[in-house]
């Protein structure tokens, strides 16, 4: 090392003196920068309305977030054993994710698929693959969250509920949470797959059947905040984002006949949590209190639940890189900490491997063990909102939060955010904040280490430590072989019954809940392509996004 290398590490000094989602920060915070701050209406007690610093007065002193990694990959039977795995090292919830062409809505047997069936979650075409993916699990026993996040969302549920059915379970005791999100998966994955329209009616579906029959699962569900922040925007966009969509859905429920009330008392968001510890605490304070003030002040929700705002976590997958692997581990750990503060219910910490692989068994017993480590040895969760009432804190939760103000009244202005998805205007947002990220770390305003700080030759990054998953090249073949048997041995007839009868109700309109027979359709053994086929050709829309092919069934089945 060159002599004036080592006096300027030496001399090194932050060279940041913003958050990561450029909000200025002083050198020092002192009480000058909350004399303006209320503590009763501002802040309050946890477990008190606005909610600022949590919605339990005890939070995890009461019970601890729940540990909730998710994994999914290969055949149903392949991850019905990764998820007791993951039971047996920690985890105390289920996540399922489930894989692409179930996501879009098409079998495994879709030209489409190939090459994409068990690859990025379980496929689970039918209610076989539900029950050999829940084989063993006492579902009432555990709660239980169905990575779904697009239209599909009430097929996979119908899938869990018959299944739980057959077991002689009461649906009204389930615990969990479906994904139910398909605004979220218009912005990031097909504009063809979810009109958003076509969403909301679908979500307020899901919500109204859940409301009357499964009174304790989540339906009324946005994860936009995650993928969406994913993407490319910040900390006050993904607020406003995830306020301005959850207002989408209830302006749907509310315009057919639904109490706000039975919609947001059991709302839940899915977010992200970035590697800016006191960034994130601030977004979820703020977070909450804009929640609060909505429900209860626009929609006049009368159920203090209601104001309540619930939120899981994903520790931010687009923080992690490839380079010098293993530091990875930090990075989650930090952002799980930064959820924990922030007070989160449910929390995901992505494995050091997410760059370059899918989760190995290694890293998901470190990832549980992070979480391990910060709810027993930290001392970090035996106090309610520890950072509450620093100075830094209190000001950067104001500032957060009238920059989200900012975003979403910008949104209102156009409409509502179906209408700043017409014209544009959230795909821009995401483009540009997409070109700012990459140009801060090309012109060295964002320094990431093994990026283009504290860098090591790629020869001598050796870190793949624990190797990386391979999905056996068979998995396919034996899914497909599944899919042709259950098509050539189920009941035929019922099927056809069953999809005539979901076609006539989904061509009556708005108000018609197409939940029932969505259940009915899958009980009879009907696939999710087949169910939603019928579903997008009663509105007028080609069987698949793609139109690729056409409806298996014969004349006369899908006519009234």
């Amino acid at each position: 090392m060159k002599r004036e290398d080592m006096k300027h590490g030496y001399m090194e000094k932050v060279q940041r003196t913003k958050s990561w989602s450029a909000i200025d920060l002083k050198e020092t915070y002192s009480r000058e920068d909350t004399s303006d701050i209320n503590y009763e209406e501002d802040i309050g007690e946890p477990g008190k309305y606005p909610y600022t610093r949590g919605i339990y007065p005890n939070m995890y002193r009461g019970r601890l977030w729940t540990r909730r990694q998710p994994w999914g990959f290969g055949t149903p039977e392949d991850t019905n054993k990764q998820m007791k795995f993951l039971i047996e090292h920690g985890n105390t919830g289920l996540m399922v994710f489930r894989d692409q062409p179930t996501m879009h809505g098409i079998d495994s047997d879709h030209p489409l698929a190939r090459g994409e069936i068990g690859v990025s979650g379980v496929p689970l075409c039918s209610v076989e693959d539900m029950e050999d993916l829940m084989d063993g699990i006492p579902l009432e026993k555990i709660s239980t969250t169905l990575l779904c996040a697009s239209i599909v969302s009430p097929v996979v549920l119908a899938q869990y509920i018959v299944v739980a059915r057959k077991r002689g379970i009461d649906i009204a005791k389930l615990r969990g949470t479906i994904s139910n999100d398909p605004i979220m998966s218009h912005v990031c994955y097909s504009k063809e797959v979810n009109p958003p329209e076509f969403g909301v009616k679908i979500w307020g579906d899901l919500v109204a059947y859940c409301a009357e029959n499964m009174p304790v699962w989540h339906a009324a569900y946005v994860s936009s905040c995650y993928n969406i922040r994913e993407y490319g925007i910040d900390a006050p966009q993904e607020i406003a984002f995830g306020l301005a969509i959850a207002s989408a859905y209830f302006d749907g429920c509310l315009a057919r006949g639904m109490d706000i009330d039975d919609v947001a008392r059991r709302m839940s968001f899915y977010c992200s949590t970035g590697i800016d510890i006191f960034e994130e605490v601030a977004k979820f304070r703020a977070m909450r209190r804009m929640w609060a003030k909505m429900v209860r002040e626009k929609y006049e929700a009368k159920d203090h639940r209601s104001w309540q705002f619930r939120f899981a976590v994903q520790s931010a997958g687009h923080s992690l890189v490839p380079q010098q692997l293993l530091n990875n581990i930090a990075r989650t750990a930090f952002e799980t900490l930064g959820a924990v503060l922030s007070g989160a219910q449910s929390i995901f910490t992505t494995t050091f491997v997410e760059p370059v692989s899918l989760a190995t068994e290694e890293a998901q017993r470190n990832a549980l063990a992070i979480q391990g480590i910060i709810a027993q040895e930290t001392g970090v969760a035996a106090v309610v909102d520890p950072l509450g009432g620093s100075y830094y804190i209190e000001d950067l939760t104001n500032k957060m939060e009238e920059r989200a103000t900012h975003v979403l009244n910008e949104i209102e202005g156009m409409g509502g955010f179906i209408e700043a998805l017409k014209k544009g205007w959230v795909d821009r947002q995401i483009e540009e904040g997409n070109s700012q990220y990459q140009k801060d770390i090309e012109n060295g305003e964002r320094l990431i280490v093994g990026v283009n700080y504290m860098t090591i030759p790629r020869e001598e990054d050796n870190s793949s430590y624990g190797g990386l998953l391979r999905i056996p090249p068979e998995t396919e073949e034996r899914q497909l072989e599944r899919v042709k048997k259950l098509k050539a041995t189920r009941d035929y007839e019922r099927v056809k019954r069953s999809i005539k009868k979901l076609h006539k109700a989904a061509k009556k309109g708005e108000n018609e809940n197409l939940m029932p027979h969505i259940i009915d359709a899958v009980e009879g053994k009907a696939t999710v392509e087949e169910i939603m086929g019928t579903i997008r050709t009663a509105r007028g829309l080609s069987w698949e996004p793609w139109d690729y092919r056409k409806s298996p069934f014969e004349e006369g089945v899908l006519d009234d």
